[in-house]
């Protein structure tokens, strides 16, 4: 919850007068590098959406889950299965693959997905071949949209010589997702 990406992200979001919440995965927590199980990683997910339902100063109308890689996986996923009940999904940075993995596709729950989703994906992401992914998003029958960052990494970090700070990138990104809230919403 303390990445750049995710601090710009919501901060931006709340400044903006949307409602946020930041959460780790307990494994993220304790320091550890290998994911807990998805069970328990649902459970994060569930935690934080009964926070914001049942808070007295909150009730959104709209629910957005958004999630950098693992977190946006799992969130996708618990919507597909019906357990997460959110208006929209954005992914900053989908793992459609495990690195150097591309035939590992983890892809099959975002089938089953009916509400809009926004994804960004960087040219360089070891974990998101994009011309596999493009091919992915074309049999998703949930309505998408799909940004891509040239020369971004799974962080969206670009290389120094395209002069752009991993903050304007940011911004960049915030602003899409600004705009693509305002549609429809």
């Amino acid at each position: 919850m303390n990445h750049p990406l995710i601090i710009s992200v919501a901060d931006g979001l709340a400044e903006a007068g949307h409602v946020t919440l930041r959460f780790n995965f307990l494994y993220r927590d304790r320091g550890l590098e290998r994911a807990d199980s998805l069970e328990v990683l649902f459970r994060a997910w569930e935690g934080a959406y009964r926070f914001l339902h049942e808070h007295p100063r909150c009730s959104p109308r709209v629910l957005v889950a958004a999630g950098k890689s693992l977190g946006g996986r799992v969130a996708a996923q618990m919507v597909a299965e019906g357990l997460l009940p959110v208006n929209r999904l954005v992914f900053l940075g989908y793992p459609l693959h495990p690195p150097g993995k591309p035939e590992r596709l983890r892809d099959a729950h975002l089938y089953g997905i009916a509400v809009p989703m926004l994804f960004f994906a960087g040219t360089r992401d070891s974990l998101c071949d994009l011309s596999l992914f493009k091919a992915v998003l074309e049999r998703v029958t949930a309505p998408w949209a799909l940004e891509v960052v040239e020369g971004g990494d799974h962080s969206f970090h670009v290389p120094r010589a395209a002069g752009l700070s991993d903050e304007e990138i940011h911004r960049r990104m915030l602003e899409r997702v600004l705009g693509w809230l305002g549609e429809g919403i």
